[in-house]
């Protein structure tokens, strides 16, 4: 469990930041699912929706990085408290990109919704709620440092890799069997390599919460043995 301080205002910064924190997981989590709804509803309107939503989640990058560069200036924390602090800059960093990530989703999604459908969408869908519980799993081992939590987030980034391949040779296929399947197949193609990159930066906020409870490096594998 996060350590409580007897400084009452040192520990109202730190709740803040993990609480803005959730909040801008949580909107980026909401973006995830608005842009892959707008590419299997054909919904437009609503892939716009996800790209104005985009200057919310910015803002909070804005605050948070305020917030922890205020809290090193005055607090000059030491140990576990600088490893908060500077868990958070990055994981704001990895927040950030996820929701670029989303924004490119649905950007893919407007242009593929003005030709007809390549095929039915299920395992793409399958792909993006296997990333959304991959990022809500890494925030919830931040929030409550749990390094067992985040070493699971990492086991399972390999299902992740492991259904884009799926994804990627399936409509590999479809490019071969058809040439006019070739600019479909190639945004759908666009949209699993974004699902599978925000995979990659859950896997990286997971790392972080590991370096954060054990001070310990796992950003490579050979240092990945946390026994």
């Amino acid at each position: 469990m996060p350590k409580v301080h007897t400084d009452k205002a040192f520990e109202q910064d730190l709740r803040e930041i993990r609480e803005k924190l959730l909040g801008m997981g949580a909107s980026v989590e909401r973006q995830i699912a608005a842009s892959m709804r707008s590419l299997t509803d054909r919904d437009s309107k609503l892939a716009e929706q996800v790209k104005a939503s985009d200057q919310e989640v910015n803002r909070l990058e804005v605050e948070i990085d305020n917030l922890c560069r205020k809290v090193l200036a005055l607090r000059q924390p030491a140990a576990s408290d600088l490893r908060l602090i500077t868990t958070a800059l990055k994981i704001v960093t990895d927040l950030e990109r996820i929701g670029d990530l989303a924004v490119n989703i649905a950007e893919r999604a407007i242009d593929l919704n003005q030709a007809p459908p390549l095929a039915q969408y299920q395992d793409l869908p399958k792909l993006a709620a296997l990333t959304q519980r991959q990022v809500k799993k890494a925030l919830d081992a931040f929030v409550a440092a749990n390094p067992e939590m985040a070493e699971e987030v990492l086991k399972g980034d390999d299902l992740v890799d492991a259904l884009f391949l799926k994804i990627f040779n399936e409509l590999l296929s479809f490019m071969l069997e058809n040439s006019k399947n070739i600019r479909r197949a190639m945004g759908l193609m666009f949209v699993a390599k974004h699902l599978e990159r925000i995979g990659d930066h859950a896997t990286n906020l997971a790392e972080m919460v590991i370096y954060m409870v054990k001070g310990t490096d796992v950003r490579h594998p050979r240092s990945r043995d946390l026994t």
